[in-house]
């Protein structure tokens, strides 16, 4: 098999009745697999970090002759800080390591990452346990379990699959990125755990891609106290800067001034309007995943579970 996903199926029938296990889908390598929509051939890369509507680029979705119309297809937006990137959806027929089935896809104006045709994350997968192995298990490896974040509403399989920690005395999601080498916060979470683990800027500001081939503004935070985040040890990431809310409140290493927002950026504060932690995101990138050896997303029991080095 050239796959690098496999579907692990639940053994025979159980003895009195029982209930079978659930049937798993193990992701292993760089989670890329054959796809088909609408019998046209792709390449799909299952990714924990992505929203759990399948997202197609726009050429692999003109090969497959999709064309968003009628009353069942509409449009979807996606945000990356002030960047704004449009889709649409439709119902097609699309496998992946399984039996064709009709599901609801989008293709966007930009595709989600480069080198592949599609993306899914778990939430959008028929498998109510996925399974990222990232490397081989090794000895001393601890497996903790994290609730997984409710998003809840109709539309709730479209998003992305988030564990919950909480910061302040409020829920913060986070999200697992291993595609992007660096852990990053967006600047309203950055506050927060600035706040809550002695957090201080340092280091130049630069740039780094964020997703749809959008790179945003960053600067580094390093923590007086590391953030525990199940058996890893958060003790420095990336801050963006401009997204978000703002850093002004964070100390800076070099008591340098740092800028809330880029200066093309145009920021609409609302009076009396009430900060929502739930928009507050830290995004685990390969710096900390690196350390794991597999991320497992528990459907049913509303966890996701990291085996990883502590």
């Amino acid at each position: 098999m050239t796959s690098r996903a496999v579907i692990v199926a639940a053994a025979g029938a159980m003895l009195m009745g029982a209930s079978a296990p659930p049937v798993e889908r193990v992701v292993t390598g760089d989670g890329v697999v054959a796809v088909t929509v609408n019998g046209v051939q792709g390449r799909l890369r299952i990714d924990p970090g992505a929203p759990g509507l399948p997202l197609l680029t726009p050429e692999f979705a003109e090969r497959a002759g999709l064309k968003g119309g009628g009353l069942l297809s509409f449009g979807v937006n996606y945000r990356v800080g002030p960047q704004s990137v449009s889709g649409r959806t439709q119902v097609a027929r699309i496998s992946f390591g399984r039996t064709p089935a009709k599901q609801r896809l989008a293709w966007t104006a930009r595709p989600y990452a480069s080198g592949v045709d599609a993306v899914a994350g778990p939430a959008g997968l028929d498998e109510p346990v996925v399974r990222f192995m990232l490397r081989t298990p090794q000895a001393g490896e601890r497996t903790a379990t994290l609730p997984m974040a409710k998003m809840g509403g109709l539309f709730a399989s479209w998003f992305g699959s988030y564990a919950e920690i909480t910061v302040g005395g409020a829920p913060m999601l986070v999200r697992f990125d291993p595609h992007h080498a660096r852990t990053v916060a967006n600047a309203s979470a950055a506050t927060r755990l600035a706040a809550a683990f002695g957090g201080r800027l340092e280091g130049l500001a630069g740039e780094q891609e964020i997703a749809f081939g959008i790179e945003r503004p960053v600067r580094g935070m390093v923590l007086a106290r590391p953030v525990p985040i199940g058996p890893l040890s958060l003790g420095a990431l990336a801050v963006r800067t401009a997204d978000g809310g703002s850093v002004a409140s964070i100390p800076d290493a070099a008591a340098a001034r740092v800028p809330a927002a880029d200066p093309d950026e145009v920021v609409v504060t609302a009076r009396g309007k009430k900060h929502d932690p739930r928009r507050d995101q830290l995004t685990l990138g390969a710096d900390q995943l690196d350390r794991c050896s597999s991320i497992v997303f528990d459907k049913p029991a509303r966890q996701i579970r990291l085996s990883c080095l502590a």
